[in-house]
């Protein structure tokens, strides 16, 4: 009752929010007839003519940037660093503020073009809904739409959009799956404008495999892969447009934060992204870490060792499992009877550190987790099943 008073009174924010996108549609609407009438030779001209646009609007801001990034190399370990590198933070906030302008003076006629891209290559048009659906995605708000109303569809409008400033933008998905469909779904629309779009898919941790262009001469020797040409991932991270799960991103971005070669790197400065059920991605899968090791001399002996020796542990006498925490911890009697199987004196001493690991692992794995429950094997390699939907994670590692 309270609420239904509120909204009498003060009206919903949400509805107020949408009026403001009501005219913008209707200056895109108004552009279909004319593009209708352009060739296809013609959208793809309006892609470069936008992307001048940008770049002449900020191209004494760049030079200005150019000139405060040398001043800043020369003064590095000295006291003017701190106020050199304030400087260039300024002067890249205002290249992006500038750009942001432009990009919304260009929104309408973008727009239109993706629209009649969409028709030609697909069949398909945006409805004024899904055009105030990439509004609102543009505008870096959260935008909720139901199965079926055409995600996949509304996406490639400020995909494009922000594609123009020339940074990159990304379409994070839940999975590898929806990555590749959505790029072979809308790969013509984005061809047809102009602008390169790519894949990156589970790699099991090698950058060499697993990225793909949307090339439709591209004659693929699997169905399941159709119009899309493998490359190296740097030259996926290149792409006007890339797809790819938010795995695969996190793990490319600790990967680059391990390389000792700048000439390694595979991603570039971080611009635009849409998030694909946001709230999967950033409050549930948010729980489970992403953690990549760098090589490390391990025994194998002791994997085997200690995985056949938990075995022989009895619940409650030797360990107790704490399950809300998902932790196994050895009673007195575990330690025990662990000292009397080793021959140990003190398990916990200094010289034996290095084992405990092992110890910890073993029980954890034992205690804890299950066979086609908590994973699979498969080709003799273990395989995590996602405990919130039970997708299997290939290329993950239990922390």
């Amino acid at each position: 009752m309270i609420k239904k008073f509120y909204y009498a009174i003060a009206g919903d924010r949400n509805e107020k929010i949408l009026k403001k996108y009501r005219p913008l549609v209707d200056e895109v609407n108004e552009l279909e007839a004319e593009f209708a009438e352009k060739s296809n030779e013609e959208l793809r001209a309006m892609t470069a003519q936008f992307k001048a646009e940008v770049q002449e609007a900020t191209a004494a801001l760049r030079e200005e940037l150019a000139t405060a990034e040398e001043e800043y190399i020369a003064v590095l370990g000295t006291d003017e660093q701190r106020f050199a590198r304030v400087e260039v933070d300024r002067i890249q906030k205002e290249i992006l503020a500038v750009e942001g302008e432009v990009l919304d003076e260009i929104l309408p006629e973008a727009f239109a073009a993706v629209r009649e891209a969409s028709k030609r290559t697909t069949g398909l048009r945006h409805y004024d809904v899904q055009l105030i659906g990439g509004m609102v995605l543009h505008s870096g708000r959260i935008a909720e739409m139901k199965t079926g109303e055409g995600k996949t569809l509304v996406a490639t409008l400020p995909l494009y959009l922000n594609a123009l400033a020339g940074r990159g933008v990304h379409l994070v998905t839940p999975n590898d799956y929806l990555s590749k469909v959505g790029l072979q779904l809308m790969g013509p629309v984005y061809q047809l404008l102009g602008l390169t779009a790519a894949v990156i898919q589970n790699s099991a941790g090698s950058p060499d495999k697993g990225s793909f262009m949307y090339d439709p001469d591209f004659p693929a020797a699997d169905d399941r892969f159709l119009a899309l040409r493998p490359i190296p991932r740097a030259e996926a991270y290149r792409a006007d447009i890339l797809y790819g799960t938010n795995n695969e991103f996190g793990f490319d971005y600790l990967r680059d934060n391990m390389v000792h070669d700048t000439k390694r790197l595979t991603q570039r400065q971080l611009h635009y992204a849409i998030i694909d059920e946001v709230d999967n991605i950033l409050i549930d899968e948010a729980r489970t870490p992403l953690i990549i090791s760098g090589e490390a001399r391990e025994s194998s002996n002791y994997y085997v060792d200690f995985a056949n020796l938990v075995k022989n542990l009895q619940p409650e006498n030797h360990y107790v499992v704490n399950e809300k925490e998902r932790v196994a911890t050895l009673t007195e009697e575990g330690i025990a009877f662990i000292e009397r199987r080793l021959n140990l004196e003190n398990l916990y001493s200094p010289e034996h550190f290095e084992m405990i690991p092992y110890l910890d692992n073993a029980l954890r794995a034992h205690a804890l987790f299950k066979r086609d429950k908590d994973y699979i094997v498969r080709n003799s390699e273990v395989i995590i099943v996602d405990e919130f939907t039970g997708r299997l994670m290939e290329g993950r590692r239990y922390s």
